[in-house]
């Protein structure tokens, strides 16, 4: 085997390495914040919200799962989903600030 294989072998084994932490973890991270966003705009009552929101949760997380490995940029995933995350959870902490449903 050359050099040149074990190298693009080596790439290619980071690749899937760093789109699966970002499949799991850092999706776990983004979805939890976007479901604490949802329950606090859904309209109903707060145990309605909540629920709809945990569904809708399950939908989003496989989405940014299987997108971890459709896109063709690695660092664009991951700014992509730290800049929703930490956007989601600034929206949450304005409506708990002003006074939003909890």
């Amino acid at each position: 085997m050359s050099r040149s294989a074990g190298l693009s072998r080596a790439n290619g084994r980071w690749d899937v390495a760093v789109r699966a932490l970002a499949a799991v973890p850092l999706n776990y991270a983004v979805t939890s914040a976007l479901t604490m966003l949802l329950a606090r705009l859904l309209p109903g009552s707060a145990a309605q919200a909540t629920i709809g929101a945990t569904l809708l949760s399950f939908l989003v997380f496989a989405a940014i799962a299987m997108t971890a490995f459709a896109v063709r940029s690695v660092p664009r995933l991951w700014l992509g989903l730290i800049a929703t995350g930490i956007a989601a959870a600034a929206a949450d902490w304005c409506l708990i600030a002003w006074g939003g449903r909890l």
